[in-house]
């Protein structure tokens, strides 16, 4: 069985199961916007509580595009998808769960000390422990930890161990709240920026300052998504100034600030710099 069909196989059994599918492409990120649902206009608009509805041919706004319908799945439309796809996603709030992510060993280790037991899986950084129940989504509701519901998605990596158990107050309260504070930039940033050596194309220093500024602005605004936002972000302020000299780490620790406000961990924030800078091939 060759990767694209037992990622397509498991998605059909999950889909017979009632749980929302759709393909990832690799490093975790779901297949990107077609032309006719840029922005998400028809389906992922972030007043919806459900999937969809999507009538585009492909997968193309991550959890709106999530399906149970075999014929979607199977759908030559689909198939381009799961020929690059590198894992299967879900919907955890269009299947009735909530998902707690931990991404590293301090989260487990508080959700052990704080969370009743449920069913537990483990993953590549920590453990998802899964919910019966939805609640609204939250990244950063603790370091390491974010809590995948309604309107996100999460990675399929096994069904776990133990049963599933009702979503506590606990968590429920933590989403409620919303994200945990930031830390100060000055403390974190461990990136720099790029070596400059090209010619400075830039009008004046405000036209720098106002590239920061509608950075901070998207990443602090965006109703969902963060993780794709803070990259995209990133990669616009590096196109634009990272090859003249003008970038300096302050206005980095300003963007890190900005990410770590809306929940992302240090190292997502420095993930996201490090494929940005990569991808421009500074």
């Amino acid at each position: 069985m060759t990767a694209t069909t037992g990622h397509l196989h498991a998605a059909l059994t999950l889909a017979e199961r009632g749980v929302p599918v759709l393909p990832l492409r690799e490093g975790k990120g779901p297949m990107g916007n077609c032309q006719v649902c840029r922005e998400n206009a028809c389906g992922g608009r972030p007043n919806m509580k459900t999937p969809g509805p999507c009538t585009c041919p492909a997968p193309c706004h991550a959890w709106a595009a999530a399906t149970t319908d075999p014929h979607i799945l199977i759908s030559t439309a689909w198939a381009p998808a799961w020929r690059q796809a590198a894992a299967v996603a879900y919907h955890p709030g269009g299947a009735g769960f909530t998902v707690v992510d931990l991404d590293n060993a301090d989260a487990v280790a508080w959700a052990r000390r704080s969370l009743p037991e449920t069913t537990t899986v483990v993953t590549t950084r920590g453990e998802h422990w899964v919910y019966l129940g939805t609640v609204t989504s939250r990244n950063g509701v603790r370091d390491g930890v974010d809590i995948k519901s309604v309107m996100s998605y999460a990675r399929w990596v096994g069904t776990g161990t133990g049963s599933m158990a009702p979503l506590p107050d606990a968590v429920r309260a933590l989403a409620a709240k919303g994200p945990a504070a930031a830390r100060p930039a000055s403390s974190v940033v461990t990136v720099s920026a790029p070596a400059a050596g090209g010619q400075c194309p830039h009008r004046s220093p405000a036209y720098l300052e106002r590239g920061i500024a509608m950075a901070e602005q998207r990443i602090e605004e965006a109703p969902d998504g963060i993780h794709k936002t803070v990259y995209r972000m990133f990669l616009a302020v590096l196109s634009a100034h990272g090859r003249c000299g003008c970038l300096t780490d302050a206005h980095i620790k300003r963007l890190f600030t900005a990410a770590q406000g809306r929940g992302e961990s240090l190292r997502h924030c420095e993930d996201a710099w490090s494929n940005a800078v990569a991808a421009l091939g500074m």
